[in-house]
């Protein structure tokens, strides 16, 4: 439920099908229009024609999305805008026979630029004008001396009218705040956010750009979910995605985009993730927070075109650091939050309910690289991970992108292998317990948990294969956790290096020639 963004929104915003088809048109679709809300003229529409109004945009000049009264909006502060909430009574499909209602957040001094809206109903799109009633507002509101049509500054999907939960205070997605848009998982909690693109995040030479969603077409629906077009521009790009979203275990959007381009990007990143990750069990500064763990997000996991099955530990590094792994076609990649004990975060924000969210391409990709951006971090309000598909052709003005995905926001990811799984990173001192731990040299345990792990015979141990891109390895050996876990093993060395250059390292379990984890790859900053 968003009753008003988290904290990392404002932050966000100071620097969603495979076909639309498959939704049909039903009779639900060719209902009236609805009449609690005011509607401009009905203009034909489709996906096609979209496309076409982007490409035809690209080569028009930028002109970014401006406040209707930029000194009225300035002034409506966070406390301010958490008061105004949304009437219900004029959520869009509140009324008729679609299942899930849609309601609108209001402009304010962190979402300053106004979004236009339509509601799409049997091939026809109609503006939704804004009007000030729609809103629960105080009465000495300064928010109520925007003029008629102000526009809005996203959106959110309520839950089901005839599902188990009160579709007036539960949702399952919104957009709000340039590109960027949040599901919750099957754990029913927000959390990592995902956004349309990344245009040369954390690029030294240059800044990022943040392309909007200017204008967004609601509608039809399905029993099982909602189609939704989106136009996304900046002042390099012009973008026409499509997103059908489905409600079920989690949340699934099937997303196709097509991009255009009128500026160069170093590091043009498709199906951008963006989380947080402060510390955890793997490495926390001392005393810095009374609680054992805060992220977000715990690992970037991969499923690479060849088959390997990839688990990459999060940092929170001393300076920002970008990972690319190289690959052709993969099969997937995300952000999962793996670790879900309440007690190794003792919170009520419910960090071991956060989402994980899965990106699975469709059709060709080609060739290209997975990558990982982490940036410091002292605090859980900023969010200082993103992970993001950056295709091997380059991105130069005048070039056009096309891509098919769907995102999967669950508890876990939605293909899981039958290799065991890495559960656990855990640093510490070198050197064996009641002898002087020397100089330079640091610990690792390593945690796998089930899979081919749960079939060894008894009797059998696995066997570490460990490689280092500089360093030696020492006390290397593989213990089961606990007798009470079947499959719980945990691999343990030691690693000496010289100097602070970073150290990438490999690890996997095997028995004889056959392979029982998953590769565990992690960046380690000496120190």
């Amino acid at each position: 439920m968003i009753d008003k963004p988290d904290r990392r929104s404002f932050l966000k915003v100071a620097a969603a099908s495979s076909a639309l088809g498959a939704v049909g048109v039903t009779s639900a679709d060719a209902a009236a229009p609805p009449s609690n809300l005011k509607l401009g003229p009905a203009e034909p529409f489709s996906f096609e024609s979209f496309k076409e109004t982007a490409r035809r945009r690209v080569a028009e000049p930028y002109k970014p999305p401006t406040p209707p009264d930029p000194e009225i909006v300035g002034k409506i502060d966070y406390e301010t805008w958490g008061k105004i909430t949304y009437n219900t009574d004029h959520a869009l499909f509140a009324e008729g026979p679609q299942r899930f209602p849609v309601e609108f957040f209001h402009l304010g001094m962190f979402f300053r630029k106004p979004v236009r809206m339509y509601v799409v109903e049997a091939g026809q799109a109609r503006e939704i004008i804004y009007d000030p009633s729609y809103f629960n507002m105080p009465e000495d509101s300064i928010a109520r001396r925007l003029p008629p049509g102000a526009g809005f500054a996203g959106f959110r999907i309520q839950e089901a009218k005839d599902g188990g939960l009160d579709w007036r205070k539960n949702d399952w997605a919104a957009f709000l705040g340039a590109a960027y848009f949040r599901a919750i998982g099957e754990l029913r909690q927000y959390g990592l956010s995902a956004r349309a693109i990344a245009l040369d995040t954390w690029v030294a030479s240059k800044s990022e750009e943040f392309p909007d969603f200017t204008n967004v077409y609601i509608g039809p629906q399905s029993d099982g979910g909602v189609a939704v077009h989106l136009l996304l521009e900046g002042p390099s790009i012009v973008g026409a995605f499509r997103f059908l979203m489905t409600r079920g275990k989690g949340v699934v959007m099937d997303i196709d985009c097509a991009l255009f381009l009128r500026g160069s990007f170093t590091r043009f990143g498709v199906a951008p993730l963006t989380s947080m990750y402060w510390f955890s069990e793997t490495k926390k500064p001392m005393g810095a927070d009374w609680r054992p763990e805060v992220h977000d997000s715990d690992g970037l996991c991969m499923w690479t075109g060849a088959g390997e099955r990839l688990w990459r530990p999060l940092n929170n590094p001393g300076r920002v650091m970008a990972s690319a792994f190289g690959d052709n076609n993969p099969k997937g990649f995300g952000l999962l939050q793996r670790d879900r004990n309440f007690d190794h975060y003792l919170d009520g924000v419910l960090y071991d309910h956060r989402p994980s969210v899965w990106v699975e391409p469709k059709g060709d990709w080609g060739k290209g690289a997975v990558h990982l951006v982490e940036a410091p971090t002292d605090d859980e309000i900023h969010d200082n991970i993103v992970a993001m598909w950056v295709p091997e052709k380059p991105a130069v003005a005048g070039s056009a992108f096309e891509f098919s995905y769907r995102l999967h926001w669950l508890a876990d990811e939605p293909y899981p292998p039958p290799l065991a799984r890495c559960v656990a990173t855990r640093l510490g001192n070198g050197g064996q317990p009641g002898k002087p731990r020397p100089a330079g040299v640091r610990k690792f345990m390593v945690e796998f948990l089930g899979g081919a792990l749960e079939r060894l015979p008894f009797g059998v141990k696995p066997e570490p294969v460990l490689w280092a891109s500089r360093g030696t390895f020492s006390y290397i050996f593989t213990e089961a956790v606990s007798d009470r876990v079947p499959g719980h093993w945990r691999a343990q060395f030691d690693l000496t290096v010289e100097g602070a250059d970073p150290v990438e390292m490999r690890l996997f379990l095997k028995s004889g020639d056959t392979v029982l984890s998953e590769n565990w790859l992690f960046q380690y900053h000496p120190f």
